[in-house]
């Protein structure tokens, strides 16, 4: 084991397409503080990001254009649902963007972390 591959990095061999990213995005960035805080304190993600975004979208009639803040979600694949409906239930937003993107490579180092923050032991 090399130093960059971590004490993690020697448990399992890490699946990329076992991870991914959730994005959402919201009204305001004090709903993205909210949410984000939500997942990482429950565990249904590793890291977020927040963007400040400018979002162009068809809704109610007519084209909308307004400022969002985006949420980049790093998790477990299999913690997508679990992240997705805990997110439903606090969103302002009648249909919120709530989508997943599986990984299809990644740092082994950086995908045990994500195991280690959202709990997956390995032996």
């Amino acid at each position: 084991m090399t130093s960059s591959e971590g004490p993690a990095a020697s448990r399992h061999q890490a699946v990329p397409a076992d991870y991914g990213v959730l994005l959402t995005s919201t009204a305001t960035r004090d709903e993205a503080v909210k949410i984000a805080k939500l997942l990482i304190d429950e565990k249904l993600g590793a890291c977020v990001q927040l963007l400040a975004i400018e979002s162009f979208y068809f809704w109610q009639g007519k084209t909308q254009n307004d400022a969002e803040t985006l949420l980049l979600i790093k998790t477990r694949s299999h913690l997508f649902q679990k992240a997705i409906a805990r997110i439903k239930e606090i969103h302002s937003y009648t249909v919120p963007e709530i989508v997943a993107l599986p990984f299809s490579a990644g740092f082994a180092g950086y995908l045990h972390w994500i195991d280690e923050v959202t709990g997956e032991q390995h032996g």
